[in-house]
């Protein structure tokens, strides 16, 4: 059913690999200028942009490639990068075993406002010092890689994690806001654990404030503070990115997705991703296949 180019380890001819960072030039060059297909990873993937011209999709939204730009795809996102010429930067790839490898916890990256699985992915903005800084650290953790130093995976660990903190801290939202007390992170994840899970059954936001043991306005409280949109609202963005995923990469009838994500009649499924897309399934179907 799903036809989804996915691209499972680091490394596909070494499994032991956790980590990696090439040249975004070298890429494009090994490519020939060809774009490859959209796609997805089983890993996180980071690209920090000095120099591009062409188009990032992700999730089916398209962002202008430009100079001075990071981009950070989550596990699970289907993207495509389109260069209308030669880029100039750095990609990176790690997976969930090279944070643990490397005394990086998950929930270290969950509690960052960069990686979003679902919904809108744009690029982050840095101003000109702070990029110059991050791609210093692109520098450093390029020529670590290339090394023989000894330990030297924990020395890219090391700037890694302090490359994701500079981002972050760029980011308009903060993780959580000072008026939400400690138990805001671990909610927020259990939140979204019990979304993707879930999302194909149970729609609604009081479902899951009562799987939290807390009221729904309360959820709502720390999702929007954390992440700038409402339970309601991530809920329906999983749900329509999934259906998305669906009527591009499946042969399944529109009834047939509705009935995979959860809707009884068709009519309820077309006009909730009609609500929230502007798009018939049909029409969204139609010109993602003619683009």
């Amino acid at each position: 059913m799903d036809t989804i180019k996915t691209y499972k380890k680091v490394n596909p001819n070494d499994a032991f690999v956790s980590f990696s960072i090439s040249k975004m030039e070298d890429i494009y060059v090994k490519r020939n200028g060809q774009v490859d297909e959209p796609h997805r990873h089983n890993f996180y993937t980071v690209l920090v942009v000095n120099k591009a011209n062409g188009v990032h999709r992700i999730d089916f939204n398209e962002y202008q490639m430009g100079n001075q730009q990071i981009y950070f795809v989550a596990p699970g996102q289907v993207h495509q990068v389109i260069e209308h010429e030669q880029s100039s930067g750095y990609a990176m790839t790690f997976s969930t075993e090279f944070l643990i490898e490397n005394s990086i916890p998950l929930s270290f990256i969950e509690s960052l406002n960069l990686f979003h699985n679902y919904g809108q992915s744009p690029p982050l903005l840095p101003p000109k010092e702070q990029f110059e800084k991050i791609l210093k650290f692109g520098h450093e953790i390029y020529a670590l890689h290339k090394s023989e130093s000894n330990m030297k995976e924990l020395s890219i660990g090391a700037f890694l994690k302090l490359l994701l903190i500079e981002c972050n801290n760029i980011c308009a939202i903060n993780p959580l806001d000072s008026s939400i007390d400690s138990t805001g992170n671990f909610t927020l994840k259990a939140f979204r654990n019990l979304v993707n899970e879930s999302y194909k059954e149970e729609h609604s936001t009081s479902y899951y404030a009562e799987k939290l043991h807390i009221t729904p306005d309360h959820l709502n409280r720390i999702v929007k503070s954390s992440i700038g949109k409402t339970a309601k609202e991530y809920i329906q963005t999983r749900i329509i990115t999934a259906a998305k995923r669906l009527l591009f990469f499946s042969d399944l009838s529109n009834k047939e997705i509705g009935f995979e994500l959860g809707f009884s009649e068709p009519a309820n499924f077309s006009a909730f991703f009609k609500k929230c897309t502007s798009l018939s399934p049909t029409q969204f179907r139609n010109k993602e296949h003619l683009s």
